[in-house]
């Protein structure tokens, strides 16, 4: 059987060292102690020598040793005391390193300024009055400073309260202090010859302005010196951009009168493409209506017999039941090539008695061109159908015209009111499977009877 390889103890229990063997009052067996280090064993592991040695101070592998589990009990639970003098703590080895180790108050630590060994309970006492790194802020300015730059900093203070030698006014900030003794009538500034034997006192006011007004005089008499040259500079420097402004100005009336012959050609241009796109969608329009009434024509009939062909049935009814398109109008179709105008109104939810139930078809007479020639009202009979693609069981219904009802005068309008069978076709025989649609396309037929035509 493979040896299993113990694990060793977590980084953090591997970095802490062994107990000091000073935390305990008794004298201890050397099982207890590290063979190495010689301290008490906090990760005590056993050697295959049979030696105890803390993990990992003992340069062994994890296959030469093994975890001494029932040591690192007795360990545990051996009576300890605090290390730290002038601390009381009592308990076990566990107690002290759960709940005391690295937290007791009266341990030595280092200040992290100065470096200097304080006690643990003793750091805020420390870093407020005691450390010579520790930083101030200054009582006038507010700024901070180290506490051993207190004297270089009242030195250099802009905020230090100064106390003026004329008139002993007090608490001058040392930023305002030059100020003050500049107006001061009481301050007296020995005589600027006192060098050479002059003992006569002046008022700094006065001094200093005299000395003030001869500095502007020199300064303005500097600068008046350095702006002649610079008007002389000046001078040639405008007397070329002036040169270069007429040329510029001569290239740029040129490019603005190129610029004005460009804008009108495209303006025409503009202008002539709009008529253009005028014109195309005026082709356009006609194109479509031309196409229109070519498909018109070629569904068409002249002999009363009209087949209309519906495809894309599902959509369409659907689009019926939501109200979106609820109605469609046929092709016209005629008796005769001067005959009477006519179409189909369908309804592929229903309509009237029949919504929801029926498909619904009407009859629809419309205006033609041969009306006038024509015997009105319309008196023929009409047969609608819905055709059984298998030519098995046509549903078909006929009717003759009511001579007294508006749908079959002649028309004034585009097309009658329409007039037919709302009760058509119950709409359970187009669900399911069934032989009048085929490929989501159904054919309605109508017969109109020519006799006496």
């Amino acid at each position: 059987m493979a040896t299993q390889e113990p694990s060793p103890p977590s980084s953090m229990e591997s970095n802490k060292p062994g107990f000091p063997k000073k935390i305990l009052g008794n004298k201890l067996e050397d099982k207890h102690l590290c063979n190495c280090c010689h301290n008490i064993l906090r990760r005590p592991f056993q050697a295959q020598c049979g030696h105890r040695v803390e993990w990992p101070k003992a340069k062994i592998s994890a296959l030469e040793a093994f975890p001494d589990n029932a040591v690192r009990r007795e360990v545990e639970n051996l009576p300890a005391v605090c290390i730290n003098e002038s601390c009381t703590w009592k308990g076990s080895i566990k107690e002290y390193e759960m709940n005391h180790e690295g937290k007791c108050e009266f341990m030595i630590i280092p200040c992290p300024s100065c470096k200097e060994r304080i006690r643990f309970n003793e750091q805020e006492r420390h870093n407020e009055r005691e450390c010579p790194e520790r930083t101030l802020n200054c009582k006038y300015c507010k700024e901070p400073f180290h506490f051993k730059n207190i004297k270089a900093h009242d030195e250099i203070c802009p905020k230090y309260p100064m106390i003026c030698e004329g008139c002993a006014k007090k608490k001058i900030p040392r930023e305002k202090y030059v100020d003050h003794i500049k107006f001061c009538s009481k301050f007296r500034t020995p005589c600027r010859f006192h060098v050479v034997g002059c003992d006569i006192s002046v008022g700094a006011a006065l001094e200093l302005q005299l000395h003030s007004e001869k500095t502007k005089v020199a300064e303005l008499g500097r600068r008046c010196t350095e702006l002649e040259v610079k008007a002389g500079t000046f001078e040639n420097v405008v007397c070329v951009l002036n040169r270069e402004v007429e040329r510029f100005a001569t290239t740029m009336e040129a490019s603005n009168r190129q610029h004005k012959l460009d804008q009108d050609k495209i303006e025409a241009l503009s202008n002539k493409v709009r008529q253009l796109e005028r014109t195309v969608g005026l082709k356009d329009l006609t194109v479509a209506e031309m196409e229109g009434r070519l498909r018109e024509m070629s569904a068409t009939t002249f002999d009363g017999v009209f087949i209309w062909r519906i495809s894309d049935f599902a959509k369409k009814r659907q689009d019926a039941i939501a109200g979106r398109a609820p109605a469609m109008f046929s092709p016209a179709f005629y008796t005769s090539k001067y005959g009477y105008k006519m179409c189909l109104r369908i309804y592929l939810n229903g309509d009237g008695t029949g919504r929801g139930s029926h498909l619904s078809l009407f009859f629809v007479v419309m205006r033609g061109l041969s009306d006038a020639l024509l015997k009105w009202p319309f008196n023929q009979k009409v047969t609608l159908m819905l055709l059984d693609q298998s030519n098995r069981e046509h549903i078909i219904d006929a009717f003759r015209p009511d001579v007294t009802s508006s749908s079959f005068q002649r028309p004034v309008s585009e097309m009658n009111i329409a007039s037919g069978c709302p009760l058509f076709c119950p709409l359970s025989k187009l669900d399911g499977k069934n032989t009048y649609i085929r490929d989501d396309t159904i054919f309605i037929k109508a017969i109109v009877d020519l006799t006496g035509l």
